[in-house]
Order: structure tokens, then sequence, then C-alpha cells
């Protein structure tokens, strides 16, 4: 199973950018995205139709904020029937991230796979603890869903774990996505059984998964890895490849994915 994430930075410029194409020559069993930035309104059938897939969407309330979405092959829904595909946490003191669209859980037939895009904690840390709580509840729903089989989690964590994964560590200690705090909560999820599963694959390989649109940070690699896809333990054996598709353009973010089996 072939499983791509990208935050798309739009889904509207994406289409723009050659999401479409991409799609086509990448053909993965699934396609987990966020910041889709897109009401449900204005998700027209016709713009919004992927040939070979179905599509699941999770849009803010907020029109044109955050949001996620899920297209799953429509070949892979034919041979799992009982695959389903929730929207939000769905736990007490959740509404308030479940009104941006930042989880999206698909149940398949032997694991469970989480889409989210973590709240970024701004510049001036206004949403450190909103980013934090959202941590802990994410925690707590991977735990909750592992009693039952293994999970996938993966999105835009909005944090860089450490220092390999971003240019300039030094530059910005205590900033938004390199704080102590955002840095913890990360380890918890590894310390809880979870394996970053680019780090198991490639060890101590510098590549970055996003890019400021300031100064050509891109051009100059200039980056952070916060794009992550982290797996249950049980997990391990099956997990055959994960990567990052750096030279694919179309959004500040690259898209990254895993092969399992």
């Amino acid at each position: 199973m072939k499983i791509i994430s990208w935050n798309v930075n739009g889904i509207r410029a994406a289409l723009k950018k050659g999401f479409r194409e991409f799609l086509e020559k990448e053909n993965p069993d699934i396609i987990c995205m966020q910041e889709i930035k897109i009401a449900s309104k204005d998700i027209d059938p016709e713009i919004f139709n992927f040939s070979g897939y179905s599509e699941f969407w999770n849009s803010a309330q907020k029109p044109g904020y955050s949001g996620t979405a899920i297209f799953i092959k429509e070949e892979l829904l034919k041979k799992d029937k009982d695959i389903k595909v929730e929207s939000g946490f769905n736990l007490k003191g959740s509404d308030k991230f479940d009104n941006e669209g930042r989880v999206q859980i698909v149940e398949l037939k032997d694991k469970f796979l989480i889409n989210a895009y973590f709240p970024n904690s701004q510049g001036d840390l206004a949403r450190l603890d909103f980013k934090v709580e959202f941590n802990d509840l994410m925690l707590k729903k991977a735990k909750m869903l592992e009693k039952k089989k293994p999970v996938i989690i993966t999105g835009d964590f909005n944090v860089a774990h450490k220092e390999i994964d971003l240019a300039r560590p030094k530059a910005n200690e205590g900033n938004a996505g390199y704080t102590k705090e955002e840095r913890e909560s990360f380890t918890n999820l590894i310390n809880s059984g979870f394996i970053d599963t680019f780090r198991e694959v490639n060890g101590d390989k510098v590549q970055y998964s996003w890019w400021s649109f300031r100064a050509a940070a891109r051009v100059r690699n200039v980056g952070w890895r916060i794009d992550y896809f982290c797996v249950s333990a049980k997990l391990k054996k099956s997990l055959k490849n994960a990567y990052i598709l750096d030279k694919i353009y179309g959004s500040d973010h690259a898209p990254i994915g895993i092969e399992i089996k």
C-alpha cells in the first residue's frame, strides 16, 4: 500500500500547479491532504473529480481556512467494503479542533489511518497552548484506536523534532514549530510506541519538507522537516519505504510518502 501526505496550501491553488498530474503519476492508494482551504459549499463535483478515487472532505467552519481531505482508490474501497472515514476527534473538549477540520480517521481492515493538520503555534506563540492540547488529544485518540488495531498518523505536524530536522536550529530555538513544548509533545508520541518512519528508514539523512516563501529559502534549502508518517510499533516490520518528494513543487510543503505491506 502506497500512502502519500501533502499540505497543499490550498487545493484550488494546487490544482493550478499540477496536482492532478502529480496524482496520476504517483498513483497512491490513498492521499491525505492538509490545509485544503476550501468551504464545503465550494467543492464543485465537476471541478473536484479525480478519476479512480473517492473523495472525503473535512472543511473548516471558517471559509478558506485549514481543513483536510482524503482520496482513496475506488478499487481499494471495493476490496475492503468495511472502510470507514470519520471527521474529527469526536472526544470531549475536541469541538474547537474539530470545527477547524483538522482530523480525519480512516478505518481499514487491519489498521487505522489518521490524517491531521496540527495547529501552528504562531509567531507570537499565541496558539502554543492550543497546539499542545491538540497534541495531547491526538495521542489520547491514537492510543484508544491502537487497542483495536495498529495506527498510522500522518500530516503536517508543524514541529521539527530535533536539530537535524531544520536547517537553523540555534536561530529558531523557542520559535513556533521548535519550542520545547512542541518538541516534547512529539517525543511523548515516540515514547508511547510510535515510530517516525522517515528516521526509521533513512537514519540521519538530512532532508526537509517545508520552506518559507521568504528569502528564496527553498532554492537555498533552508528548510524544516515538519511533515511525518508515524506508525504503531506493530507496523515496523510492514514498513517498506518512507520518503520526501522534495523535487515536487506546487506548495510550500513537499509531499511525503510511505510504502507499507
